[in-house]
């Protein structure tokens, strides 16, 4: 409850402004410009003009609304005025920008499609604390999103150096050895190259019966399905198969540490690999990789397969709906060196990233849920700043309460 807090539509909220009237259609949307094009899209800034007719410099800091898409944006600095369907919003004497920003991300505005939501927006009901108190309420919620962008702007630091690592461990390896060409480009010269049934077994699963009740009711087995296969060690899977299943059908049980590549899939789905973390099934979209003499380490594989996702993913065939198949996985060139050292050293130097990776996402989450709840809390008075805190190391430094 908001308390002693009184509340006014939007409509109520805003006060009348003139604006240019010019609106940049996409066709003039330029990479690069003076100054920002702000529209309804997602994306916080839509494109770039060097155009000074349209440039929207006074009356700031205004808020865009998408009458089509709901998206909400605080613009602070010049900016130019994007295709049809944004309004321009401006809070009257009184009420603070930043809040009255914050308070319009509140409202649980429901989808009308691509009709026009700006009429809707402006009978809802929004809290009109003491100027004081919206301050401080929208300072709190700001400092929270200044968290979120800062783990963003980590988080895609760490992506493009798992790219670079990638490359460079795989390419040149760990021990400064001269480089040969390969079809898949350089790796060091000593490495083995071959493909890769030459040292592994390619096997696929299969899926039970749905008909059957014996092989899914109850079951405890892990079977794994093609979504389930993104680049992670696989422990939970959504569903389970059954003893009888295993015993009856097609289905092979594998252990923990088999690699799996995604042969079909729709999407992005198709030439990703997971890891089984424990002993599982998988369906038959699924082929299972191991390594019978040990010679390739199967992290070092997964890695490796990982660095190949574009190269494997080409390597699909059929119609409409191109997929891999066992014989063309066992095709797929790899590349190793012997001493089984190396193989582990360069999968620690890249597993060592994933785990910072994995930090800044659950960071990344952690901040989120925090501030959807602050958001909710804050707006209806359930919680006054006094009563917030914020882990320490979840915000930027000098920032944490």
């Amino acid at each position: 409850m908001t308390g002693n807090w009184k509340t006014e539509t939007v409509e109520a909220c805003l006060q009348r402004i003139t604006l240019p009237r010019v609106k940049l259609p996409t066709s003039s949307y330029k990479q690069s410009g003076k100054y920002p094009i702000i529209d309804q899209s997602q994306a916080d800034i839509a494109g770039w003009t060097d155009g000074e007719d349209g440039v929207i410099d006074e009356q700031l800091p205004l808020i865009v609304f998408g009458d089509h898409s709901r998206t909400l944006k605080y613009i602070d600095t010049p900016f130019v005025r994007g295709a049809d369907g944004t309004q321009i919003l401006k809070p009257r004497l009184g009420i603070d920008p930043l809040f009255f920003f914050y308070a319009l991300r509140s409202i649980n505005l429901e989808s009308r499609g691509y009709n026009r939501h700006f009429t809707i927006l402006k009978e809802q009901l929004v809290p009109v604390p003491e100027q004081s108190d919206q301050v401080r309420i929208a300072q709190a919620l700001k400092q929270v999103e200044d968290g979120i962008r800062l783990q963003e702007r980590k988080a895609a630091t760490l992506k493009e150096l798992k790219g670079v690592a990638l490359h460079e461990l795989f390419a040149r390896g760990v021990r400064g050895e001269p480089q040969k060409e390969t079809e898949f480009g350089q790796v060091p010269e000593g490495w083995v190259v071959e493909e890769l049934g030459d040292s592994h077994t390619v096997q696929t699963g299969g899926t039970p019966s749905r008909r059957d009740s014996r092989y899914w009711d109850g079951g405890t087995i892990p079977w794994v399905k093609t979504a389930e296969v993104s680049y992670s060690t696989i422990t939970e899977t959504s569903e389970h198969i059954t003893v009888a299943a295993l015993k009856e059908t097609s289905v092979k049980l594998f252990p923990a540490g088999t690699l799996l590549l995604a042969m079909y899939g729709q999407g992005v789905t198709r030439g990703k690999v997971g890891k089984l973390g424990t002993e599982a099934t998988c369906n038959q979209a699924c082929a299972a990789l191991r390594c019978p003499d040990g010679s390739v380490a199967p992290d070092y594989l997964y890695y490796f397969l990982e660095w190949q996702y574009e190269n494997i993913r080409a390597r699909a065939h059929g119609g409409q709906q191109q997929n891999l198949s066992l014989d063309i996985v066992r095709t797929i060139p790899i590349a190793y060196p012997r001493d089984l050292n190396q193989q582990q050293e360069i999968a620690a130097l890249l597993k060592t990233i994933d785990q910072n990776r994995e930090l800044q996402r659950a960071k990344l989450e952690l901040l989120k849920e925090l501030f959807d709840r602050m958001l909710h809390d804050l707006m209806t008075g359930n919680i006054t700043v006094d009563d917030l805190f914020v882990p320490i190391g979840l915000l930027p430094e000098g920032n944490a309460e």
